[in-house]
């Protein structure tokens, strides 16, 4: 009679391993579409900063937009493809992009 508890304890071992697992993986693979989504951002960058005044007294920042998107996006995959995420400091993002 013993055997079937621990064949039903396994069993709910397996499927609660299984079922972070996937959290983790449906995670990883959101946060990877993110940092793609981040990247695909660099032509509309480029075609706005393009379409810039350049006579402007003040004018927006192209090169500081483009750090920050970069910095979040490696941040996203290195959270994404580390194993264990430990807890790191990092630059402040700019945020205010004239000048």
């Amino acid at each position: 009679m013993r055997y079937p508890i621990a064949i039903s304890v396994a069993v709910l071992a397996v499927l609660l391993t299984t079922g972070s697992a996937t959290a983790a993986d449906a995670e990883r693979e959101a946060l990877a579409r993110l940092a793609h989504e981040l990247e695909a951002l660099a032509p509309l960058v480029d075609a706005a900063e393009s379409g810039a005044d350049r006579t402007e007294r003040v004018r927006f920042r192209y090169d500081w937009l483009r750090r920050d998107i970069r910095r979040v996006r490696e941040g996203v995959l290195e959270h994404a493809t580390a194993d264990q995420a430990e807890p790191r400091r990092y630059d402040r993002l700019r945020g205010d992009y004239r000048r």
